[in-house]
């Protein structure tokens, strides 16, 4: 199985409009993140998109994806799910709904948003979902995969998290429970967010809180993503971390 990396940034991307701070003048292109989302091939050749925000179809088109043949969703912030709208070319290609799999809270407000992709009557042109909704006290089958939801608190709300075979990928992380830790322990990869380098914020982790984790968690190799500017140049930040704990940037594959 392979992992890409849509996007890695938070959710005004990298750079912000009119940010003149150095990392978002710079022209290393491993600074330029667009918002965090990611595309899972499986065995069988099967594409498995983790949210789906607002920079959804240039990440398709600048990496050479055309197709989804199913979508993960973290959570209902538009960051995630905005982007939702420029699936109707794959969907009209596949010539079927597009399978949602999210927690009941969250396709409720995916739903008030697109009203009509989920609408009896559809006007010729709108894109159609299929709403699976899932819980995390149960692993599902997707495909040739077996799908692991990973309950996380991001600030006041619990979202998922997506666990498969021995990688996991969390976004949005503030809070874990000792119970869902459990699902984590002893990774070979384990992609999780870091806002920032320092400065306490209420619904991500930064830096020092994500480097505990890992000390309790004990993954293999560890990839960062929504990153905002904040956490400095790409290379720098390679340089300063051990080779287990990695930045991820835009377009970076793994293999798991």
């Amino acid at each position: 199985m392979r992992l890409k990396f849509l996007g890695t940034g938070t959710s005004q991307g990298v750079p912000p409009i009119g940010c003149t701070d150095p990392v978002c003048l710079s022209e290393d292109p491993k600074d330029r993140r667009l918002r965090t989302s990611a595309l899972i091939t499986t065995e069988e050749n099967k594409k498995i998109l983790i949210d789906c925000g607002p920079d959804f179809r240039q990440q398709m088109l600048s990496n050479n994806e055309s197709r989804v043949d199913a979508v993960l969703i973290t959570h209902e912030h538009n960051d995630h799910v905005i982007g939702l709208d420029d699936m109707r070319p794959i969907i009209f290609r596949n010539h079927q709904d597009m399978p949602l799999y999210c927690k009941a809270r969250t396709g409720h407000e995916i739903k008030k948003r697109f009203p009509y992709a989920f609408a009896d009557d559809k006007y010729p042109g709108a894109p159609a979902f299929e709403m699976h909704l899932i819980n995390n006290s149960e692993s599902f089958d997707l495909f040739d995969v077996q799908v692991t939801p990973v309950e996380v608190q991001h600030a006041k709300i619990d979202i998922f998290g997506y666990k498969f075979k021995n990688l996991a990928y969390l976004t949005d992380v503030k809070n874990i429970s000792e119970i869902e830790k459990e699902k984590l322990k002893n990774l070979d990869f384990l992609i999780i967010s870091c806002l920032r380098r320092e400065k306490k914020h209420l619904a991500h982790l930064i830096l020092p809180e994500v480097l505990e984790l890992i000390k309790e968690l004990q993954p293999t190799q560890t990839y960062l993503t929504h990153m905002s500017h904040h956490m400095g140049f790409h290379k720098e930040l390679c340089k300063e971390l051990p080779a287990s704990i990695q930045p991820a940037y835009d377009g970076l594959e793994i293999e798991f």
